[in-house]
């Protein structure tokens, strides 16, 4: 009886012990920005595992990006969610997060920049296998990872959950690396019908691998459970909307294509 109580005690611990794990972790950019991440991974899992970079809508390094890296983690992945606006910084005031945004891109290489930072950290740390990295982002993060296809960067998939697809620099033949999925809601008033149709012929062109999900009655902003409150807050915010069903379907097709993308 004995015996199996200390049994039982030492399982328990075990698994107490086995679970997602999570630390920021400041750095910088080559201009000597001041960026924080948020890493996650799983202490049970063995070994070197693929990493992912989590790149935040417009609202900033908020709890819903950071969210996703311990979802990515709690999947066996090292997920690290990147900083493009610098210390940190969120909101839920749209104004604000416009304001954030046009600012990140009016300097295109200095976004170049802190997206290389952040891919750099999420290599270094000791689980992180270099030589299998991927990214995913929403909203403004899905274009960032978009454009990061578009120019070559070494990743072997790309997600885009409601992302802009318009780009100041499209896909050329034989430069773009990574396979590419994207997840854009069919009820979407952001994003153009003209848009989505030059994306696809954009990547036609490029011969690149891709894989394009339209959701039927999906609005912008379809995965953040919070985007029914942001969208109607007090502050009048963009025609977003939570979809469920959308939701869990994309995240079931990321996970699918992540699988092939890593084989």
């Amino acid at each position: 009886m004995r015996a199996l109580l200390a049994l039982t005690l030492l399982c328990s611990a075990a698994v107490a012990q086995a679970a997602v794990q999570t630390r920021e972790i400041p750095y910088q950019d080559t201009d000597g920005n001041r960026l924080i991440g948020y890493y996650a991974y799983d202490d049970a899992v063995e070994g070197k595992r693929p990493g992912i970079l989590v790149v935040h809508e417009w609202w900033g390094l908020n709890d819903y990006a950071k969210r996703r890296a311990r979802d990515l983690a709690a999947l066996g992945y090292n997920a690290l969610a990147i900083d493009m606006y610098g210390d940190g910084k969120h909101t839920e005031h749209p104004d604000e997060a416009k304001a954030f945004l046009e600012a990140a891109m009016k300097d295109p290489e200095g976004a170049i920049k802190r997206f290389d930072a952040g891919l750099e950290l999420l290599k270094i740390q000791p689980n992180t296998n270099k030589h299998q990295l991927a990214a995913i982002g929403y909203c403004f993060g899905g274009k960032v990872v978009l454009d990061a296809a578009r120019r070559g960067e070494k990743l072997d998939g790309v997600v885009s959950f409601h992302g802009p697809l318009a780009t100041q620099t499209p896909a050329k033949p034989g430069v773009v690396r990574a396979k590419i999925l994207v997840e854009h809601g069919a009820a979407d008033s952001i994003v153009t019908e003209q848009q989505v149709t030059a994306f696809k012929e954009e990547m036609d062109r490029a011969g690149v691998s891709y894989e394009f999900v339209t959701i039927q009655g999906a609005k912008h902003g379809f995965t953040n459970p919070d985007a029914d409150r942001m969208s109607h807050g007090e502050h009048g915010g963009p025609d977003i909307g939570y979809n469920k069903a959308a939701d869990e379907s994309s995240w079931a097709d990321m996970q699918a294509f992540f699988k092939k993308a890593f084989d």
